[in-house]
């Protein structure tokens, strides 16, 4: 028998099982058989066909769906439920959207795994779905939800959010084809995107799978960014092989972006290309082509998603800004001005650090609950710690953090924030742990990346900061970071006495004006160098910005728990000409 090659894929699954069945059993085996058999053929199985489910499997006591709509699969539970009411046995169900293997006999993975948790915490006659099942129904299937919040799953890393659905009797199953209102759909809080399949270049129809593949791997790691919102696969598949106008896709999914390309493979050489168009004008947003060496799928499309995505991060969030910048501060709501703050605090200014905090209280005032803008308020103050702050602002720092990632714990950025608040507190290890916390939601996150990176070194272990510096850099070469990536990477070269290559590094980050900090592992390096000219240059670039620069001033100031590391600093900066207080 020739195996039957195996398929990864994203897609909603609905399991279910007969409450009781083992009790039922003992009672009157016959009787249960006989209902059981019964509900399949005349409501399970034509249920799931009427809704384009496919049966994947009975299992004695329950059966195995899957549907290539969140949407479908929800809608026939709901229809199953209120049809299988009339008889002796009470189902629960599960709904969950994710990732699965399939075989060609059965489905595997956690997607399946989630689904079977889900249906195993359903009350009997009732259906429990996924944290990311409801972000893609609650607008389109008019039925009550009520949340039951996270619950620990055998297997998977993460507590999954659960929703409960409320079934009245009687109540009338949704259209599969209800939408929201227009407006209410295109212009949600959250941006939202569709990743359309990427196109095949090759004209060879066997290379398809490189393009799907790489499309749900993306589709994915969005899905890890909390502040986006992104469609289905189920629901953007549907253009596989069209030509579509981008402005009347972003319509039809009712998103505000759409991410398109290409995939074409020659030989052994592959290019990807990618382009984020504005849903509302068609206009190109981001483009970048990525030419590799192909020589295992999965090697390119580990390398390449998670800096697809990492790309994709900061360029919604400038897109984002500029569509709020226009508008008058007094129209905006909570997710407007979180944006403006956002832009505000990157920009490391006082002033616009001041600023940025006094936007994202602003934006606290219309939603007390929003994670993001305690977080934002929490790196405002933390980035203060670097313009000498007080104790009791880098307090507040921990407190909003605390309040951050309380309100939503798979917030990357409020984890971040954390970070930086321990940092400033001078707690290296929890900081540590809080990057690692980040990057476990977001793997495809660069600034957490960055972040761990300076907290390793600071913590006397540069050579395994440089990992993640690099990657840092890799993954988003355009980050409104970057400046400070490169510092970070300077000052782990110092550490590890390879000045040369400190250097080059402290070159790119003065290029992209990084702040105060930034620049002191720079001048430090040119001085332990030897490169007199420049370390005077240097060191008059530091007093400039911020005229108390001697060498008493950067040991107090700069956060630097390994006294070796510090020792190092400090005496490549007297080298420099740096005066010592």
């Amino acid at each position: 028998m020739v195996a039957q090659p195996t398929q990864r894929r994203l897609a909603a699954i609905l399991a279910a099982d007969v409450a009781g069945y083992t009790r039922l059993m003992e009672r009157d085996t016959a009787g249960t058989v006989a209902a059981w058999q019964a509900a399949c053929s005349d409501i399970i199985d034509p249920g799931i066909i009427e809704f384009g489910g496919r049966i994947v499997k009975h299992t004695g006591d329950g059966f195995l769906a899957e549907f290539t709509t969140v949407q479908d699969a929800v809608n026939c539970a709901v229809a199953l439920q209120e049809g299988l009411s009339a008889g002796s046995l009470d189902f629960r169900m599960g709904v969950n959207l994710g990732d699965i293997i399939d075989d060609g006999v059965d489905i595997h993975g956690e997607g399946v795994n989630v689904a079977a948790r889900l249906e195993a915490i359903a009350e009997p006659g009732g259906i429990c779905i996924s944290g990311e099942a409801h972000t893609l129904v609650r607008n389109r299937v008019n039925i009550p939800y009520r949340d039951m919040g996270e619950h620990e799953v055998k297997h998977v890393t993460h507590p999954v959010r659960v929703y409960a659905i409320d079934i009245v009797a009687g109540a009338t199953t949704p259209r599969t084809d209800a939408k929201p209102p227009p407006e209410e759909v295109a212009y949600s809080d959250k941006p939202s995107i569709a990743v359309l399949p990427f196109n095949n270049l090759s004209g060879d129809a066997e290379q398809e799978y490189i393009g799907d593949g790489l499309t749900e791997d993306i589709i994915t790691g969005l899905s890890h960014i909390r502040s986006i919102l992104v469609i289905a696969r189920s629901s953007t598949f549907k253009f596989k092989g069209t030509s579509p106008d981008i402005r009347q896709v972003a319509k039809d999914l009712g998103v505000r972006y759409v991410l398109e390309g290409s995939v074409q493979k020659s030989a052994d050489r592959i290019r990807i290309s990618a382009q984020l168009i504005d849903g509302d004008t068609g206009n190109h947003l981001w483009a970048e082509r990525y030419d590799r060496e192909f020589k295992d799928l999965f090697a390119v499309q580990d390398e390449l998603t998670p800096t697809i995505v990492a790309q994709l991060e900061p360029e919604l969030e400038r897109a984002e800004y500029d569509r709020v910048r226009a508008k008058s501060p007094d129209n905006l709501g909570a997710w407007g001005l979180y944006h403006r703050g956002l832009a505000c605090i990157f920009r490391r200014t006082k002033e616009d650090i001041l600023e940025g905090r006094e936007i994202f209280e602003r934006a606290i005032e219309l939603d007390p609950n929003f994670s993001g803008c305690h977080a934002g308020i929490a790196w405002a103050f933390s980035q203060d710690a670097y313009f000498g702050t007080t104790e009791t602002d880098r307090a507040r720092a921990l407190d909003a953090a605390q309040r951050a990632v309380a309100l939503d714990n798979k917030d990357a950025f409020a984890h971040i924030a954390l970070g930086q608040a321990h940092a400033s507190n001078d707690d290296i290890a929890a900081a540590t742990l809080d990057y690692e916390e980040a990057i476990g939601i977001n793997p495809s996150n660069a600034l957490a990346r960055s972040l761990l990176g300076s907290s390793l070194s600071r913590s006397g272990k540069a050579e395994a900061a440089i990992e993640h510096l690099e990657y840092a850099i890799r993954l988003s070469p355009s980050d409104p970071s970057i400046a400070s990536f490169y510092a970070r990477l300077t000052a782990a070269y110092l550490y590890l006495a390879q000045y040369e290559t400190a250097v080059e590094w402290g070159q790119k980050s003065v290029q992209k004006n990084v702040a105060w900090t930034g620049r002191v592992p720079y001048a430090s390096a040119l001085g332990h160098l030897g490169r007199v000219e420049e370390a005077r240059a240097a060191c008059e670039d530091l007093q400039r910005l911020e005229p108390k620069s001697t060498v008493d001033f950067v040991q107090q100031r700069v956060l630097m728990p390994h006294q070796p590391y510090m020792d190092l600093l400090l005496d490549g900066l007297r080298k420099a000409g740096m005066p010592e207080e």
